[in-house]
């Protein structure tokens, strides 16, 4: 995990609450993840303002996954960056098992034509007239 601070120093204890509440959220993924980048950012600087934003990217496989919240409190975006994060993994990882790699085989009939094969006729149902 590498996290990045722009435009203020970022603390020991600001670095640890990050690393913490990552591991929490996307700790389950960490077999899928290849690559965790957080970047935390003063926007506006000593302006002040609505303006410290949390940047979340991770790297699955071929595929990059980037999160962002903006807020007042950095500690709260930290907190909806990751949760959106989680969520947005969570899409992916699944999204992954849904769709095998692997096309099933077409069944051919005897001109070597891929045959449509359709659905059995539903049971009949003999009922008395009443």
């Amino acid at each position: 995990m590498t996290i990045q601070a722009n435009g203020f120093a970022l603390t020991g204890a600001l670095r640890a609450y990050t690393e913490q509440r990552l591991a929490t959220a996307l700790g389950w993924a960490r077999t899928h993840m290849r690559k965790l980048v957080v970047s935390l950012s003063d926007i506006n600087g000593p302006r002040g303002g609505v303006d410290k934003r949390c940047k979340i990217q991770v790297r699955l496989g071929s595929r990059d996954v980037i999160v962002e919240d903006t807020g007042a409190d950095l500690y709260a975006a930290i907190d909806r960056a990751a949760g959106r994060a989680d969520r947005a993994l969570v899409r992916q990882v699944e999204r992954t098992r849904d769709f095998p790699r692997e096309r099933m085989p077409a069944q051919h009939d005897n001109m070597g034509t891929a045959a449509l094969t359709q659905p059995p006729p539903p049971p009949s149902r003999n009922v008395p007239d009443a």
